[in-house]
């Protein structure tokens, strides 16, 4: 199937149904940010360290897969030259009902996270990726377009989801049983059964895949990253969470021209 196009259609309706990661920022933290007192959130509660992202004013920022109304209006109030790239066009539209509200200039392009051709090389200074790679079947190929369309010296800012979240029975999880069921790395594709999966794409879902530590930090290295940063995040009310944190977020940097790794 699809997964590309049936990912985008699923994330339109979960716009519809108000995911939390559709919800835009009000205008209130929109001024704030005017003011310089700007957060972001790439996992679900810790703010990403601002030195991460500093200086922001003129820099230009690439907003990947990170529709929503969310970190683009945040960093585009802040100073940025800020483009966002989504495969669905309502989170693209919430980005754009925020600039509109609040006279940012914002570039909006839908596209798929892992095939930036539509940008040259070396085009941002910054990355800005919110948790939403586990939709991917192919995490790696993420990371390879990030560093070539960031300049030398830039930085790519990640969240993305521990991949042992998956091993688990999912309708167990919901009754706060830990069963375990999956192994990784793992695809809705090939672990769900054929009526799981049906009962998925008929109810609109977005199809998930989990993806271990060697692919998601190191495929950043591999990629030809350096990995300067890590802090680990939990979901709220989530049984699993009891347990072990469940989301990381990594600052990687390209080297600059001239620089040993």
């Amino acid at each position: 199937m699809d997964v590309r196009r049936h990912t985008a259609v699923a994330w339109d309706a979960e716009a519809e149904r108000g995911n939390p990661w559709t919800l835009p920022v009000d205008a209130a933290t929109v001024a704030a940010a005017a003011r310089g007192e700007w957060t972001i959130v790439l996992t679900p509660t810790k703010p990403v360290p601002r030195a991460w992202l500093s200086p922001l004013r003129g820099a230009r920022v690439l907003c990947l897969a990170s529709g929503g109304g969310q970190q683009g209006p945040v960093l585009a109030a802040a100073g940025a030259r800020v483009t966002v790239l989504d495969g669905s066009p309502a989170q693209l539209e919430r980005d754009q009902s925020v600039a509109r509200r609040d006279h940012l200039d914002l570039d909006l392009v839908r596209g798929d996270m892992a095939r930036l051709t539509m940008f040259p090389d070396e085009t941002f200074d910054a990355i800005v990726h919110p948790v939403s790679n586990c939709f991917v079947p192919d995490v790696r190929a993420v990371w390879r377009e990030a560093y070539r369309v960031l300049r030398p010296g830039g930085r790519l800012v990640s969240g993305f989801s521990n991949g042992l979240v998956y091993l688990f029975d999912f309708d167990d999880l919901d009754r706060g049983v830990l069963t375990i069921a999956h192994s990784l790395p793992y695809s809705d594709l090939e672990q769900l059964s054929a009526r799981e999966l049906q009962q998925r794409i008929a109810a609109c879902e977005p199809l998930e895949f989990g993806h271990t530590l060697s692919d998601q930090i190191g495929g950043q290295i591999d990629a030809g990253f350096t990995l300067c940063g890590l802090y680990e995040d939990t979901s709220p009310g989530d049984v699993l969470g009891r347990h072990a944190p469940l989301f990381v977020a990594t600052l990687a940097v390209k080297p600059a021209a001239g620089d040993r790794r």
